[in-house]
């Protein structure tokens, strides 16, 4: 048996529901789908924990399968021999005690954990593949960096969400090279959080369209009456709207403005000229899931993503199995200029947002990229099923024992010189 694929888990914090709990975890314990357990091909051999909450359970987690826990993320990913000794880094930059900038953004330390990885990866001159989880960062410019960073080492990079791999109903992508006239993506909850997951479910269907992505000219963020005002003067299509909206399980059959508190809509104008736009419909439960609807001459498709699979969250099952893959091949499922993109999307309409409703010009967001023919793997069905809402049990905090972070043996120079 020859040596395993070894992972170090590098994370913002990690208790029950947390995106590190609802990831990492299934790469030691297994991935759950529509099909069974499918057992995990790589070994999480490495974790840093950047903040302990107090439900914090990565540390029994890490006990009870053997996980090595430092205190430094180079500790993680040397494994303490002053050497890189992992063949992948998983990057969890969701969740956690961190501040927010003067737009609303979370400023969570992506750009830091990659900058502290991809430094390791220099030193030791062995490009490994690296997944982020959700958008690349907070601001463009750190996200420029990351992308420039990995193509400059070689370093193969992968960034996504769970809402492109998760059911789908109908179970439909639009065809490779067809003509779009114009889409709507409808999300819900928080502007930044949730809209970064609005804008994936847009833009996995519409790169699809014919002549590929070409990037986007302008993006506008709405808000209040300026949401339904603006689908008036045409700006938008509120009949593609509502067909999504319609298309949600027991969901509204119709859009209901004085249901909605605090509506806001992203605006996109794309390079090509294909326009788009995201109605964010507030945090009152109106709507609970992701929709899209794309209108192509007189027709108009639409699709339910449905990310909600009880305490296992198998969504979840169906990205890390994509992880997996792009780890063990070195070959991103998606383009990660997708996530480049997207990156680039959420954060001018939080400028846009932030400056009462301006249009912001994005010349930085000239991004072309093709869709292959494959698909990331995902499920077959409308809804699941077996054990994808089976039961996943979780360590109660503080209830079982913990592992001991190694302390660091590295002061980074001594006497001057460096080692």
């Amino acid at each position: 048996m020859g040596k395993p694929f070894q992972i170090a888990a590098v994370v913002t914090s990690y208790p029950p529901r947390s995106h590190a709990a609802v990831i990492v975890t299934k790469f030691l314990r297994g991935f759950p789908t529509d099909e069974g357990l499918i057992s995990p091909r790589t070994r999480v051999a490495s974790m840093y924990i950047d903040q302990i909450h107090e439900q914090d359970i990565g540390r029994q987690v890490a006990q009870e399968h053997g996980v090595a826990l430092y205190e430094s993320i180079r500790g993680a990913l040397t494994l303490g021999t002053g050497r890189l000794a992992v063949d992948a880094v998983l990057i969890i930059g969701e969740h956690g005690d961190y501040p927010r900038s003067q737009l609303g953004q979370e400023m969570l330390p992506r750009r830091y954990f990659f900058e502290q990885v991809a430094g390791v990866i220099s030193e030791m001159g062995r490009p490994v593949p690296i997944f982020s989880d959700k958008h690349l960062a907070y601001r463009w410019d750190d996200a420029r960096w990351m992308y420039e960073t990995a193509l400059e080492q070689g370093i193969p990079i992968w960034a996504a969400s769970a809402v492109p791999v998760s059911w789908r109903s109908p179970n439909f992508d639009h065809p490779l090279g067809e003509k779009l006239d114009e889409a709507v993506s409808v999300g819900f909850h928080m502007l930044e959080r949730y809209g970064f997951h609005a804008i994936e479910a847009l833009q996995c269907q519409v790169e699809r369209r014919f002549g590929g992505e070409t990037g986007v000219r302008s993006v506008q963020c709405l808000s209040g009456t300026e949401v339904w005002r603006s689908a008036e003067q045409g700006q938008w299509s509120r009949e593609l709207a509502e067909k999504a909206v319609g298309a949600i399980e027991s969901g509204p059959d119709s859009i209901d403005p004085s249901r909605i508190d605090d509506p806001h809509i992203f605006l996109i104008d794309y390079r090509d000229g294909f326009r788009a736009a995201i109605p964010m419909l507030g945090d009152t439960g109106y709507i609970t899931k992701f929709a899209y609807a794309g209108r192509r001459s007189q027709q108009i498709d639409v699709v339910e993503y449905h990310i909600d699979s009880g305490p296992a969250h198998a969504a979840f099952g169906y990205l890390g199995l994509n992880i997996e893959n792009f780890f063990l091949t070195g070959k991103p499922p998606t383009p990660v200029e997708r996530t480049y993109l997207t990156t680039g999307i959420l954060e001018a309409a939080m400028i846009s947002n932030g400056s009462g409703g301006s249009v912001v010009e994005t010349p930085h967001l000239d991004i072309s990229y093709q869709v292959s023919k494959s698909s990331p793997i995902r499920p077959e069905g409308l809804r699941p099923m077996g054990t994808s809402i089976g039961p996943w049990p979780l360590p109660k905090a503080g209830a079982t024992k913990a592992a001991i972070p190694v302390p660091i043996g590295r002061d980074g120079t001594i006497r001057g010189s460096s080692n």
